[in-house]
């Protein structure tokens, strides 16, 4: 180990430098310890033993999984290729030192681009956990090591993150063709205060989109409740799409529905309100080839969007 080994005697235990690497790759003692079928006091036991022989500690213990140091990220760069192939000396399956990787991201992003856009990879032994939720709590758990990549509808503030472009979403005001038609006579002046009469369907009760959406393209407050509330945008697509009244979505996510006229645009501005979308992880390469792989699909797959 040259001069990592400087504070112990004797030949360094293998299953102290395999059961690290299972750590760093994964992000968390318990996850490593069910990889590598032993129990978590094991685990912690074995990092405990390799950072005393060390001399420093190589991970930041949080309540969600563990910080790699720099220095373990560095040990995991040195010690990375050289016991994966040990494993396959062995007989190990090669895609089981390939840790998954830990996708997340909004549920609609997922479902509707970002899965199309990764799952082939499982024809490479790529193999993907992923999860959905709001862009703050998943960003809190990335920093806690729990996921490797994450989609995030704002850039993360400070230098504990990595973020790089994904995309630029454009919202759209919709309503089914019904809605649609009776709206095409009215000027541009007008629409605001038509729609403001007819029914809303948006994911949240302060209406952030569609406000945001009035206050852009409209200048002006929009004040009206909504006819219906959903946290989930997919089924306010599916409410507008049946006719139940208006909404401003991701242009996205009603792509398919705008070509085959199930929905209908009511307003072409010259500069429709966006939303940005990042890519988002820790600093520094990770060990897991995979991760590199299945981030350079999302940003080609990106230029498409």
């Amino acid at each position: 180990m040259g001069d990592h080994d400087t504070h112990g005697s004797g030949p360094l235990d293998l299953n102290l430098l395999r059961t690290f690497l299972a750590v760093h790759r994964l992000g968390s003692f318990t996850a490593a310890a069910r990889q590598l079928s032993v129990s978590q006091s094991t685990v912690t036991t074995q990092i405990r033993a390799l950072e005393n022989r060390l001399g420093r500690e190589l991970f930041e213990r949080r309540a969600k999984g563990v910080m790699p140091l720099p220095h373990a990220d560095e040990l995991a760069n040195q010690l990375s290729a050289p016991l994966d192939r040990l494993a396959v000396i062995t007989g190990e399956e090669p895609s089981s030192t390939v840790a998954p990787v830990h996708l997340a991201g909004p549920a609609e992003f997922m479902n509707v681009v970002g899965l199309k856009a990764v799952a082939p990879l499982v024809a490479q032994g790529v193999r993907l956990r992923v999860a959905v939720g709001l862009t703050e709590p998943l960003l809190e758990e990335l920093r806690a090591g729990r996921h490797d990549l994450v989609v995030a509808t704002r850039r993360p503030r400070g230098r504990t993150l990595h973020a790089e472009l994904l995309a630029d979403e454009e919202f759209v005001l919709v309503a089914a063709p019904v809605w649609a038609e009776r709206l095409e006579e009215l000027e541009g002046r007008e629409l605001p205060a038509t729609l403001e009469s007819l029914p809303l369907i948006t994911y949240a009760e302060d209406l952030p989109i569609a406000r945001r959406y009035w206050r852009h393209v409209f200048d002006r407050r929009l004040h009206v409740q909504a006819a219906i509330t959903v946290p989930d945008l997919r089924s306010v697509l599916t409410a507008v799409t049946v006719g139940a009244g208006w909404s401003v979505l991701p242009s996205y996510l009603c792509r398919t529905e705008l070509a085959s006229g199930a929905l209908r645009l009511l307003h072409q501005p010259a500069d429709p309100p966006i939303n940005t979308a990042y890519l988002v992880q820790r600093p520094g390469n990770s060990t897991n080839p995979h991760v590199a792989l299945v981030r350079e699909h999302l940003l080609a797959a990106a230029k498409d969007w």
